[in-house]
């Protein structure tokens, strides 16, 4: 049994939850070129942590016939965001980088369907790997003149080596989710879980741009307190 539409269906019934991420202020702003460094090096030191709790888990699965032809290795991040992580904080770079709050609550529930109810990993995979094949590079084109960037240092998050046309793979994408075996009620799940992967991203947002309100306050207060 498979669900025909489940692609559009999946696209359809997130968008809300897509539109929603897109307007938190983290996300605006960044859109808009404005981001700092500190607050860019915790989001790349987080996706670290995400992605590579999505790919732990779905090596687990590379021969469940609903997961296995979801995920492939030309999507991997952690290699890349591994060479970024090195270019923001040095050679020792896992001595220095911890999840947020917000992170962890997101890579927990990654590992909570996972164990539970692996299907659910789909929605956290649709969330992620798309958004970043169909906005990454104006992400990364963003961050390169908004922190002054050169020769891709830093970015390699963007950078997908194994994927020569974005659009086509996206296509074969979609057409992979109509025909792996599962019912509609599988189908309806896996979209709620979606849905919640994007409040997750959006917590995150969220988050990260507190901290950064907050070190704002704390450079203003330095400058202005009594001496």
């Amino acid at each position: 049994m498979t669900v025909a539409d489940f692609a559009l269906q999946l696209k359809t019934e997130t968008k809300k939850s897509h539109t929603t991420v897109e307007n938190t202020k983290f996300v605006s702003s960044f859109l808009r070129g404005v981001v700092s460094e500190e607050s860019y090096k915790q989001l790349v030191a987080n996706f670290y942590f995400i992605y590579r709790a999505m790919e732990e888990e779905f090596e687990k699965y590379k021969d469940s016939p609903i997961l296995g032809p979801v995920h492939s290795d030309v999507l991997n991040r952690v290699n890349n965001l591994e060479r970024d992580l090195r270019y923001y904080y040095g050679p020792v770079w896992r001595h220095h980088i911890v999840p947020t709050e917000q992170c962890q609550r997101y890579v927990n529930r990654i590992r909570e369907v996972s164990d539970d109810e692996p299907e659910l990993l789909i929605g956290h995979h649709y969330t992620r790997y798309m958004g970043d094949l169909s906005g990454g590079q104006i992400l990364k084109n963003i961050a390169e003149k908004s922190l002054n960037l050169k020769d891709n240092e830093g970015l390699w998050f963007y950078e997908f080596e194994g994927i020569d046309d974005k659009k086509a793979f996206k296509e074969q994408y979609r057409a992979t989710l109509n025909t792996i075996p599962i019912n509609q009620s599988m189908a309806n799940a896996i979209i709620t879980e979606a849905n919640w992967a994007f409040r997750l991203n959006m917590f995150m947002f969220d988050e990260l741009q507190g901290s950064e309100a907050q070190s704002l306050l704390k450079i203003l207060w330095g400058l202005i307190r009594p001496k």
